[in-house]
């Protein structure tokens, strides 16, 4: 009579090595006390989801704030999804945001002592564990074909049945040994099962680190651990991985809750310690007044590709990210104006347990704030980068000059509260076009914004004053005076308070004046700082607009 020892080694021929030569192989990490070990594990099955980059992130950060490590492994069992090189555009997309793996897959080979970091590579890790469970009568061979589990899955519908293949719903959960060699050798095809000794009716309980304590449904289903074509399925290859990669934590989307008591089953199987597990909410968006899902087919905001060829500055995405991941950021930046999310303790018990709507707006207001901060030397730089392979009328004109361009994105840059005109590079070309005379031209054709209560003849004789009288080359308080005595001489009051008390007696105050000189300039009631634009744009051609601003 055989036994279970004998049915692994029919089943596992070719696996010497034992669980206990593994434990050896892969030991307990020598790290810090409360350094964290993550890991982003994708599938290469596509883009790089915003959900995706946002468990990234959270995982990155939390390993690095501890001084532990942080994993990209390489989850690629499911052959049918996988595409090819798309595991190697998610790591430079993350490079992109400075998310790199201290140890794991890369595309020049695995950088590490845990690996291999692709799951299709470590196929005898997970037999030799399969083995282990074959032998202690934990798992068996299952012969069901497509037909047989439909029949299952149709009776237990007719009957009002919990569907499952679990207790007496599992046909060959109690196949002896010998009935199962039996079959192996008659060469019928089979997949591997764990056999669970979970009860439906009972519930267990795990503390979710953003979630507190949870209480669910305890599995009893016999999972397939091991497919037909030999590669293990996600429920089993992630607990060996975590296991054996010495993981401390898993953090992934909400929607993996319910298969937790899988996962939890498994552990305690095989008598392992479990991981902590950390549900992430989903990141919402607000469709005709309802919360949904981002969706891949719906939303161009789902990709992070989207944001990339918008040209939205990879930090900016970030540090909206992470005012999603925590409810105490946006306090944080506050006190904190440089944005460096690296000085952000970021904690799981500040997650909202509610999906966060995504908000574009808001993405935009911190991509301001972040740029609002840098310098040209910088922006430059990363807005070339971008317009080389997205805007090619940008990337023109900083080829042609970058000082010029430079000049104009430095406008304010040193003041106390410096412009935030551009949320993303690919604002930086329509909001600065009036520098550059050809576009000036285009866009005065389509008519000044001129206050109406001033006439023609009034504006163009004010204009050719001012571009007599204006004081040129000297500094902002000095040309400021002499916009006002400019102004004076013309009928406008010189401070608003005058120009308040008997309005009948001025045609403006000085602001008015100095908005009639902005638009003849910049052909916009706003726009940078006028001594700037002045001091950028230069005499002879802040001459050449005042004369022939009014047609």
């Amino acid at each position: 009579m055989a036994d279970y020892n004998d049915l692994a080694e029919l089943m596992f021929p070719d696996i010497t090595k034992t669980v206990e030569d593994l434990e050896n192989e892969y030991p307990a990490r020598n790290l810090p006390e409360g350094a964290q070990v993550t890991r982003f594990a994708p599938s290469p099955t596509g883009f790089l989801h915003t959900g995706s980059l946002f468990t990234a992130l959270v995982g990155y950060k939390y390993a690095k704030q501890s001084g532990g490590v942080y994993m990209f492994r390489l989850e690629d069992t499911d052959t049918k999804r996988t595409i090819a090189g798309s595991a190697d555009d998610l790591i430079v997309q993350l490079a992109n945001f400075g998310i790199v793996a201290d140890e794991g897959y890369f595309p020049e080979g695995d950088k590490g002592a845990y690996g291999p970091y692709q799951q299709s590579k470590r196929r005898d890790i997970y037999r030799t564990v399969i083995k282990h469970l074959v032998q202690e009568g934990k798992a068996y061979a299952d012969f069901c074909t497509p037909e047989d589990l439909e029949k299952i899955r149709a009776y237990q519908e007719a009957n009002k049945i919990l569907p499952g293949y679990y207790g007496e719903f599992a046909r060959d959960r109690n196949l002896t040994p010998d009935e199962q060699i039996e079959r192996i050798k008659a060469g019928m095809p089979y997949v591997v099962r764990y056999k669970s000794n979970g009860d439906h009716n009972r519930k267990v309980a795990f503390t979710d680190a953003i979630r507190g304590k949870i209480e669910i449904q305890e599995n009893d289903v016999d999972v397939v651990i091991l497919k037909g074509d030999g590669l293990p399925t996600y429920h089993f290859a992630h607990v060996v991985d975590d296991h054996f990669m010495r993981t401390t934590v898993v953090s992934r989307g909400e929607e993996w809750i319910p298969s937790t008591p899988i996962h939890l089953d498994l552990f305690r199987a095989l008598g392992w310690k479990p991981t902590k597990y950390a549900h992430l909410p989903v990141i919402m968006k607000l469709d005709n007044g309802n919360k949904r899902k981002l969706s891949k087919r719906k939303d161009p905001e789902a990709a992070v590709s989207f944001f990339i060829e918008s040209g939205y500055p990879a930090r900016g995405l970030l540090v909206y990210l992470m005012n999603i991941a925590n409810s105490n950021f946006e306090d944080w930046t506050m006190q904190s104006k440089d944005y460096d999310i690296s000085h952000f303790q970021f904690t799981w018990n500040k997650m909202s347990l509610d999906g966060a709507l995504f908000d574009i707006d808001k993405l935009a207001y911190f991509c301001r704030e972040v740029l609002g901060k840098e310098h040209a030397d910088t922006i430059l730089p990363a807005a070339t980068a971008w317009a080389k392979e997205y805007d090619e009328k940008l990337y023109s004109k900083i080829e042609k000059n970058p000082e010029y361009l430079a000049r104009i994105i430095n406008i304010d840059k040193d003041k106390p509260n410096p412009r935030k005109d551009f949320a993303k590079y690919s604002d930086i070309e329509p909001i600065t076009r009036f520098f550059f005379d050809e576009d000036y031209v285009e866009i005065e054709k389509a008519g000044l914004p001129f206050n109406e209560k001033f006439d023609k003849e009034f504006i163009n004789d004010f204009l050719k004053k001012a571009a007599e009288e204006m004081l040129y080359g000297v500094d902002e308080p000095t040309w400021f005076n002499s916009v006002k005595e400019l102004a004076q001489k013309n009928g406008f009051a010189t401070n608003n308070k005058e120009y308040k008390a008997n309005p009948e007696a001025y045609k403006g105050n000085v602001a008015d004046a100095a908005e009639l000189i902005r638009i003849a300039l910049t052909c916009s009631k706003n726009s940078p700082n006028l001594h700037e634009v002045i001091d950028i744009l230069g005499k002879d051609r802040v001459v050449e607009r005042l004369l022939t601003a009014v047609k």
